[in-house]
């Protein structure tokens, strides 16, 4: 029986293939000059066949209830790269330079008041109040068994000294579930290493001293506002 893609993912089909194509197209003479790779055209095809895949895969986490359905829907296609990349014979840390140059292009063409509005945002306290309470949830049992390919993380408020404004330990994490599951494990890196940008461009400095796909009990995401 063919896979499918899960409903919630088929309502943002258009759009995160789209994004797909944006990326494609940013990362098309990096792809030549760094890469080393001829017949692009070809990679891009086969990169969108990969994706096509990896949307079948993907777990469903509670659709907009859960706020890291959105980091499944940006981040994921980068897996679909990933893979296409390393089976041209691309060394992974090249691979890791492109995508995040890429990404980081894609996200600048957001206008500059916007991001920076989407990162005040994010800092407010309204939003660590819901974050606080999403934390709390990600953790009960009825969630994990609900959907056990979820993140699962912690809240973390600044002790009297720290430098920062509030922190996530990452407990588990769904990338590196899914990553477990198909084969992907030499990726993810990759995928971690996208996160500094994601937060940069919106005004927010994220500092991290390691992460589950490296090893560690948990990863340790501390947030803190770029100065202007």
């Amino acid at each position: 029986m063919a896979e499918t893609v899960h409903p919630f993912y088929e309502t943002h089909r258009d759009a995160m293939e789209a994004a797909m194509r944006d990326r494609l197209d940013l990362a098309e003479a990096m792809l030549r000059e760094r890469a080393h790779l001829s017949g692009v055209g070809g990679i891009r095809q086969q990169v969108m066949d990969e994706f096509e895949i990896v949307l079948t895969r993907m777990p469903y986490v509670g659709g907009t209830a859960n706020r890291m359905s959105d980091f499944f829907m940006r981040l994921m296609g980068f897996m679909a790269i990933s893979r296409v990349l390393r089976r041209h014979g691309v060394p992974m840390p090249v691979i890791g330079e492109i995508e995040r140059e890429t990404y980081k292009a894609q996200l600048l063409t957001v206008p500059e008041a916007e991001r920076l509005a989407s990162g005040r945002q994010f800092m407010s306290s309204e939003n660590q109040a819901v974050l606080r309470q999403q934390a709390a949830r990600s953790a009960t049992r009825s969630h994990q068994d609900a959907f056990p390919e979820d993140f699962v993380y912690d809240f973390v408020e600044p002790r009297p000294g720290d430098d920062f404004e509030f922190g996530i330990d990452y407990k588990a994490c769904g990338f590196c579930k899914f990553a477990a599951r198909h084969g992907d494990k030499e990726i993810l890196p990759n995928i971690c290493g996208l996160d500094f940008d994601a937060y940069a461009t919106r005004g927010i400095r994220l500092e991290r001293t390691q992460t589950l796909a490296g090893g560690a009990s948990h990863c340790d995401f501390r947030f803190s506002r770029l100065p202007d």
